[in-house]
Order: C-alpha cells, then sequence, then structure tokens
C-alpha cells in the first residue's frame, strides 16, 4: 500500500486482488450495517452502501468499487427487499430503488476515482505550468 499525499489516507492498487478484498469487506460491513437499519425499520435499502462505495472508490480505485457496487445490487435484493432471504418479483418501486441505486453508484464512483487522480496530482507535486505558447503571448 502507499500513501496518497491527503490526510494518510492509504491507497490500494485498483486492479490488485487486495482491492477486491476490501470491496468484499467493505459490503459485509455495509451488510451488517444495513441489517441494523433494516431491524430497526428502515426502508432505505442501498443507504448504507452508498458512502463504502465512495470510500471503496478513493482507496481501492474504481474496478473495485464497480464490483462491490454490482454485488450489492443481488445481495439487498435478496437479503433486504421482503420476503427476505429469497428471490422474488420487484415492484416498481423496488425496481426505481435499485434503479436510484445504480445512478448514484455511478455518480460517487466517478466522484472518487476524480478523487483519487487528484490526490497523485498533489502528491507528485500538484500541475507543471504550461510553457509559453502562442495563445498566451502578450503583444
Amino acid at each position: 500500500m502507499r500513501r496518497a499525499g491527503l490526510f494518510g489516507v492509504p491507497r490500494v492498487r485498483p486492479w490488485s486482488w487486495r482491492a477486491f478484498l476490501l470491496g468484499c469487506v467493505v459490503i459485509a460491513v455495509s451488510a451488517v450495517l444495513q441489517g441494523i437499519c433494516v431491524a430497526l425499520g428502515a426502508k432505505f435499502y442501498f443507504a448504507a452502501f452508498l458512502p463504502g462505495l465512495f470510500l471503496l472508490g478513493l482507496v481501492a480505485g474504481a474496478p473495485a468499487a464497480v464490483f462491490a457496487a454490482l454485488f450489492t445490487v443481488p445481495l439487498v435484493w435478496w437479503a433486504f427487499i421482503p420476503p427476505f432471504f429469497e428471490f422474488s418479483a420487484l415492484s416498481s418501486t423496488n425496481a426505481d430503488s435499485i434503479n436510484l441505486f445504480c445512478l448514484l453508484a455511478v455518480l460517487l464512483i466517478g466522484l472518487a476515482d476524480l478523487c483519487r487522480e487528484t490526490m497523485s496530482i498533489i502528491s507528485r507535486g500538484g500541475l507543471k505550468p504550461p510553457g509559453e505558447s502562442a495563445a498566451t503571448n502578450p503583444q
């Protein structure tokens, strides 16, 4: 693992086995938190998974976060959408929840990837100033 230049966040190579293992750990922790929320009566099936996807995208990169997002949809459908622990036909409300999760997951993973690239640029010393060009030539 390498340290990024911002807040000492440990980073994992995006396509490594550690990244995907971290994805599985994030899914498991999010599932436990979501189980607690569902036990308390919450109807937001994907609420605990979205922050985990963002942090996973920030630490392990977009491939692991996409893997986690794709694995989350059938997990939530099976474990948290009633009837519990079985696949059944989705109602239009549940299908809309899955579609909204997919949209938010794409946006959060993209934002995390941009933040990750920004941290790598900062750790390398920032952007270099461009050389003299015809567009900036004062005459």
